[in-house]
């Protein structure tokens, strides 16, 4: 019965490595048990590594499995009730032998991340501009906040902080087949920026400016997570990413441009209207809103000659965004008067 309990209790790894190896394997019925499939070629050096130590894992586990289960067998005290079990408190050949394969392996898996550490956190993508070599700027300034995901798209100028700047809540549009540098910022606590099919993850800290970067192989839609806790609603901080080829990018860029800048105008009736006497005049509204149903984050911006996003007395410049100002079914949002006051 010993020895029964002994094979049932040793079939357990035995199990878990067939499991690792089907679900790695992709054989059903673990066909998508394991990472969604690569989308960048960074991704797919991360995978190697990530494969690669649960192989070498499962070799350690299996040979160590058979080793105690071949023990547990071998010197089974029925073999020979009257064979007395040796005792001895060291040996030293058996202690250098497990102290150099574990260093060995250390020393080869330390040589074999190299690569992929480096290319994902040390050797940002550069770029050839006026005969000289620079880092790529960054496309987007990604600001995490508590529960949600903004992105600043750098304008005309090709640099992202700066008033030309496009505001888009929880929905990333980038192009495939580029260097993408992404800057991430956090508004509150510790968020942590995640993209499966990427293989890429970023933790970002309050109070520091980090740099990310992909280069995508393939559109598709994505998600975007958060896998650090921040928050009771850190289970819905999720955006969309639209990972798409060049022309529709800039189709879809220069559409929220046009949403983003409305040509500025007095509105009809504070034109026409006439002022009541003895109350001063207030200055005109000179621009419009742009909004999207939150339901329906797919869909061009609505234009709504609407002032009061804000709340009143709040000062910002023409062209400049105010994420924090207005309702969430807000993407965009620009309201500018004579005096640079928002009017309620």
């Amino acid at each position: 019965m010993n020895r029964f309990w002994s094979i049932l209790f040793f079939c357990v790894p035995i199990l878990g490595i067939v499991t690792f190896l089907m679900a790695m394997f992709g054989v059903w019925p673990l066909t998508h048990a394991w990472l969604p499939p690569s989308l960048s070629a960074a991704g797919d050096t991360i995978d190697q590594l990530f494969n690669g130590i649960h192989l070498l894992s499962a070799v350690i586990l299996l040979g160590t499995g058979l080793t105690i289960g071949w023990a547990i067998w071998k010197f089974d005290h029925r073999n020979d009730d009257r064979k007395k079990a040796a005792y001895f408190h060291h040996n030293t050949m058996l202690e250098i032998i497990w102290t150099i394969i574990p260093a060995i392996i250390l020393v080869f898996l330390a040589f074999f991340q190299m690569k992929s550490w480096t290319e994902n956190k040390m050797e940002r993508p550069v770029v050839e501009l006026n005969g000289e070599t620079t880092l790529v700027p960054p496309m987007v300034m990604v600001k995490a906040k508590r529960f949600g995901w903004e992105f600043h798209y750098a304008g005309a100028d090709g640099i992202v902080e700066t008033q030309d700047d496009i505001y888009i809540e929880n929905l990333l549009v980038l192009p495939v087949g580029e260097d993408i540098v992404l800057q991430m910022e956090s508004r509150d606590v510790i968020h942590s920026f995640f993209v499966p099919e990427l293989r890429l993850k970023q933790d970002i800290v309050p109070g520091m400016t980090q740099f990310s970067w992909f280069n995508a192989k393939e559109a598709k839609d994505v998600e975007i997570l958060c896998t650090e806790l921040c928050g009771w609603g850190h289970y819905k901080m999720v955006a969309d990413m639209r990972l798409v080829d060049r022309p529709t990018f800039d189709a879809w860029l220069a559409e929220q441009q046009s949403a983003y800048y409305p040509e500025f105008k007095e509105p009809e009736a504070a034109r026409i209207a006439p002022k009541p006497a003895g109350i001063a005049s207030k200055p005109a509204v000179l621009a419009i809103a742009t909004v999207v149903p939150a339901s329906e984050p797919g869909l061009a911006p609505k234009r709504l000659d609407e002032p009061g996003l804000a709340p009143k007395g709040t000062h910002f410049n023409v062209g400049q965004a105010v994420p924090d100002k207005h309702p969430e079914n807000v993407r965009h949002s620009l309201t500018y008067t004579e005096n640079n006051q928002i009017e309620k």
